[in-house]
């Protein structure tokens, strides 16, 4: 089940707050984890079972650390042991395949792998799951006492797919006196609305451009036709990814849960660094705090600082996908920010901002085609075509690009801030009013679109 979908919005949903809402306090875990359950199980029933033994095994870890926290080496032993079963749960699930075939193709060897359906979500449920007994064994969290509590955090539907990456510092508390008010329901709502938008009205139909361009073969790739499809992933990926956070964070919102932050107009940014600032922002802070910092971060010199960043990097490549074009994305931005570190970012002082930002979005747009293409040959086949390309443009693609000016435009200005510059120097009146006009007409449309939507993927439910 998908949030984009009718069923979703016009029967889980309603049934699900109804429910919340009409539910004692002390009751409505319960519900909120009976729900969850079903929304995880409505496409993969079998998946929710490895789930619930990722539940049982952390939350049980959460007990253990805390009572051997005066005998420090046994705390230490027994969170190992839990990382170890986190990692080796998604490493089977979505690793193990990879790892056969690198074997097979450096040895010559023809070992066999059965092909695994890749439960969803597992990247981020088991990320959110690995962090509580780590923050417990930190003394940042006391241990969670009701498998329930700690239950309903990990499967929390709103997030439980695609994320934000929710640690159980950030929310521990909000789990007392679950009583949303008019105000955060209606925010809630209102950012829901906005998520959907972006998923059903930009990136949707951003993406079929993509398709088309996609199966093209490189070499009869036109340098327009390169520009325009990767421009488009790069658009889509954006508000897919985006407009599935803002629907997860207003969900929340709807059940009195405040989600951190996942993006802040990133193709705004001037450097690579801010990007990285700006994307997906609770997995790099979730990598920065509990693999790069425990590395030693940058506090043991240059060049461990820089191998630090190095393996940071290509762990967060293969995170997204068991692909070596997943950790060549990766390494590219290692090397990136390492340059941006040494010695760009001082230099960049001295170049106007808006040269800064085209060297942003450069490179962002040619680490998007590291990142789609897996086959390297066909990566490297497509870089070539928009950049040493003696053919410059064809017919179909000028009829292409004004067909789709329309929302190409919309979809690079929705990707800044400046709607909101705009409405803030409305008056507060006027503001209130074309605000809540423009969130009915974009949800009627965006419902409408879906009647007869045939293409609707989630690009981050593989991962």
């Amino acid at each position: 089940m998908v949030f984009s979908s009718l069923t979703f919005i016009y029967v889980f949903l309603p049934i699900v707050l109804i429910g919340y809402y009409l539910i004692p306090s002390k009751a409505k875990y319960y519900w909120l984890f009976l729900a969850n359950l079903v929304f995880y199980g409505w496409g993969e029933p079998v998946y929710v079972v490895l789930m619930l033994f990722s539940i049982f095994i952390n939350f049980i870890s959460g007990l253990l650390v805390d009572y051997y926290s005066p005998s420090p080496a046994k705390s230490k032993n027994v969170l190992v042991a839990t990382i170890i079963v986190d990692i080796a749960l998604l490493g089977y699930f979505k690793y193990a395949g990879f790892i056969l075939q690198t074997f097979n193709t450096i040895t010559g060897s023809s070992f066999t792998w059965k092909d695994i359906i890749l439960p969803l979500g597992i990247s981020f449920y088991t990320f959110q799951a690995m962090s509580y007994p780590i923050d417990v064994y930190w003394k940042k969290v006391p241990a969670q006492k009701n498998i329930l509590i700690f239950g309903t955090y990990i499967s929390m539907f709103p997030q439980l797919i695609a994320g934000p990456i929710v640690r159980y510092e950030q929310i521990s508390r909000q789990f007392t006196g679950r009583n949303p008010s008019l105000s955060e329901i209606s925010s809630g709502i209102q950012r829901f609305i906005i998520g959907l938008s972006k998923k059903v009205l930009i990136a949707n139909n951003v993406g079929l451009i993509w398709d088309h361009y996609s199966t093209i073969l490189s070499p009869d790739l036109s340098l327009l036709g390169a520009w325009l499809g990767i421009i488009a992933f790069t658009l889509q990926i954006y508000f897919d990814f985006s407009g599935y956070s803002d629907m997860a964070i207003g969900l929340g919102k709807m059940l009195g849960f405040s989600f951190p932050e996942n993006f802040r107009f990133p193709y705004m940014s001037s450097s690579i660094t801010e990007f990285w600032r700006r994307w997906h922002i609770t997995l790099g802070s979730w990598f920065r705090d509990y693999v790069y910092i425990p590395l030693g971060g940058n506090r043991k010199g240059i060049f461990r600082q820089i191998l630090n960043i190095i393996i940071v990097w290509a762990i967060t490549g293969l995170w997204h996908g068991a692909s070596w074009n997943f950790v060549l994305w990766g390494l590219y931005y290692a090397v990136l920010l390492i340059i941006e570190k040494l010695f760009l970012l001082k230099l960049q002082k001295h170049i106007p901002s808006f040269v800064n930002h085209l060297y942003a979005l450069i490179a962002v747009v040619c680490g998007w085609v590291l990142f789609q293409i897996t086959s390297i040959g066909d990566m490297f086949s497509y870089l070539q075509a928009m950049f040493s390309n003696n053919l410059l443009y064809a017919a179909s693609d000028i009829h292409m690009l004004l067909s789709n000016a329309i929302i190409i435009i919309a979809a690079g200005f929705f990707s800044t801030d400046w709607i909101y510059r705009i409405t803030n120097k409305l008056p507060e009146k006027a503001a209130f009013i074309s605000k809540t006009c423009i969130l009915i007409a974009l949800f009627l449309v965006s419902t409408a679109f879906l009647v007869n939507e045939t293409y609707n993927p989630f690009l981050y439910f593989r991962f």
